[in-house]
Order: structure tokens, then C-alpha cells, then sequence
């Protein structure tokens, strides 16, 4: 089992969009049993919130329901549970790699490192926008969701191959 965890500022956004995005794609891949997502924030601003009205508007028009979702903040058991920990911008990325154990620096990375489109940008915060950020997030989003599917599908086949 593979595991991605998304994370962003407030967990509202951008990384339940992402989760969301992310859930759609393994599904429609037939991975839903070999990969598990989530998504968390860097601050507790908005732990047991749901997900932004507009982010959930967005990701629906787009075959994906992320209303379930609440937000919570990073835990430290995340830098263990987790082999992916895919962030949306370079502040969420500082703040985490402080708080990880160097041991655990490798699974922290930017979302769109896997993107073809928009190789490591940032995927900017729209709270304070209006609905054409978080279309330009979702945009970005899907382009990455994409290549990190490519990436843990990749993975897994190596280690059939080396019998791990």
C-alpha cells in the first residue's frame, strides 16, 4: 500500500482539492486498493472544518466529491505513516521539512515536481481569490496527479520485480 498525504496551510483548499483529485484518478486507474491519500495543514486554523465551499464547487465540476473531507493539522506520525508528503508551495515545504525528522525529508517534496505543465511552482493559495484560482489550482493539480501516478506505479513495479 501506498500512501500520499497532501498538505497546504489551513488544509481547506489546495490539499483536500488535491486529495480529492488524486482519490478520482486512482479510482478510474483501478488503484483505489493499492493507494491511500489524505490530506492535512501546516496551522490548525481549520481542523474539523470541511473544505471550502468554492474548492468543493470546483473539484465536483470536475467528477469528484470532497465534502466528506475535514480538515486537520500535520501530525508528527505523518513523516512515519506516509511515503508521499506532497506540498503546494515552498512556505508549506520550509515548515515541514523543519518539523520532520531528517530521516523523513525524502518523502517531502512539491506536488508539481510531478507535473509536466508546471514543473515545480507553486500551487497558490486561492482562499483569498475568487473561482478562476481555483480552477487554475485544479489545473495544475490534475497535470502533477498525473505524473505521480505515473511515479507510484513505476515504483511499485520495481519493487515486484526486486521481490519487495
Amino acid at each position: 500500500m501506498t500512501k500520499v498525504l497532501f498538505v497546504c496551510m489551513g488544509n481547506i483548499c489546495r490539499s483536500p482539492m488535491a486529495e480529492g483529485m488524486f482519490r478520482k484518478a486512482i479510482r478510474e486507474a483501478g488503484m483505489e486498493h493499492h493507494v491511500e491519500a489524505d490530506s492535512a495543514g501546516t496551522h490548525a486554523y481549520h481542523v474539523g472544518d470541511t473544505p471550502d465551499l468554492r474548492a468543493q464547487q470546483a473539484v465536483r465540476q470536475r467528477g469528484a466529491d470532497i465534502s466528506q473531507l475535514r480538515g486537520r493539522k500535520v501530525a508528527d506520525e505523518d513523516f512515519e505513516r506516509f511515503d508521499y508528503i506532497l506540498v503546494m508551495d515552498a512556505d508549506n515545504y520550509s515548515k515541514l521539512i523543519q518539523l520532520a525528522p531528517t530521516r523523513h525529508h525524502h518523502k517531502i517534496r512539491r506536488l508539481l515536481s510531478f507535473s509536466r505543465k508546471y514543473p515545480n511552482l507553486d500551487v497558490v493559495d486561492p482562499y483569498y481569490g475568487g473561482a478562476q484560482g481555483f480552477e487554475e489550482n485544479l489545473d495544475m493539480i490534475e497535470d502533477a496527479v498525473k505524473g505521480l501516478i505515473q511515479d507510484i506505479t513505476g515504483d511499485t513495479q520495481a519493487k515486484l520485480r526486486s521481490g519487495i
